[in-house]
């Protein structure tokens, strides 16, 4: 008995290392319902009770979570960093804004160099499909700054897909909400300004050309080039502002 109870134990752990493996190589994403039970057995090869072995598993290592007709869907695996100290501050800051562009413009360049070199033909359709719905929102009338944002992310985030480095995958995805307000920012900032909305289309189809044409020096430069570009044109965006007010202010009598 105890030797059968040992090689469950076992199974179960093999089994919930080969889910594990699917969510971190990002096959399976947080938030998303697995698979049916049959569907799951069938793609896995094993039986219906290893596999509910290896769910249990990951519940009790809260990778997965259970809910009354819902099934299982794979849990929030930052816990409540969002929610912490650091990142209010961080989102209370202004200054936030160029340190996270610094971040990104090593992290970005350096998936994009990846996603070059070991982008597969199926990381290429979903990059393709990602660039050419942040193509047609921009050539939309009346879009939404905060779809251009969702898009633009979206976009970025099939860059690091396809780069198959899951830590670096995992890390950008950390940064999401931190990230979607720089999108945000340079999104409602820029794309209203007709020189700077052109500006950013050719940057990101010079990314995405060089990417999918494996071509990954010239795709990090892309992806690095991009990101300054924004944060040059932010700080400009800035000054003007500054100058409007303290020319305002001295018009009404405040110097």
């Amino acid at each position: 008995m105890l030797i059968e109870n040992t090689e469950r134990r076992q199974l179960a752990d093999v089994v919930a290392e080969r889910i594990e493996r699917l969510i971190v190589d990002g096959v399976l994403k947080v938030g998303q319902t697995l698979p049916s039970e049959r569907r799951l057995c069938e793609k896995l090869g094993i039986s219906r009770s290893a596999l509910r072995e290896g769910l249990r598993v990951l519940r009790g290592r809260g990778i997965i979570e259970t809910s009354q007709g819902r099934g299982s869907q794979v849990a929030k695996l930052s816990g409540e960093q969002d929610a912490s100290p650091l990142m209010h501050l961080f989102n209370s800051q202004p200054r936030t804004l160029y340190d996270l562009l610094e971040v990104r413009a090593l992290l970005e360049g350096e998936s994009a160099r990846l996603a070059a070199l070991r982008g597969t033909d199926a990381d290429f359709v979903l990059l393709r499909r990602r660039y050419e719905e942040m193509l047609a929102a921009h050539t939309a009338e009346e879009a939404d700054p905060r779809e251009h944002a969702r898009l633009d992310h979206a976009f970025h985030l099939a860059v690091s897909e396809a780069s198959h480095n899951p830590v670096l995958v995992h890390t950008l995805q950390s940064l999401t909400d931190l990230m979607l307000s720089t999108v945000f920012a340079s999104v409602n900032n820029l794309y209203h300004r007709p020189m700077q909305k052109r500006q950013i289309d050719r940057q990101h189809s010079r990314l995405f050309h060089a990417i999918t044409e494996r071509l990954p020096d010239q795709a990090q430069r892309a992806a690095r080039d991009h990101i300054h570009s924004i944060r040059d044109n932010l700080k400009e965006i800035e000054q003007e502002e500054q100058r409007l007010v303290r020319a305002t202010m001295r018009l009404e009598g405040w110097g």
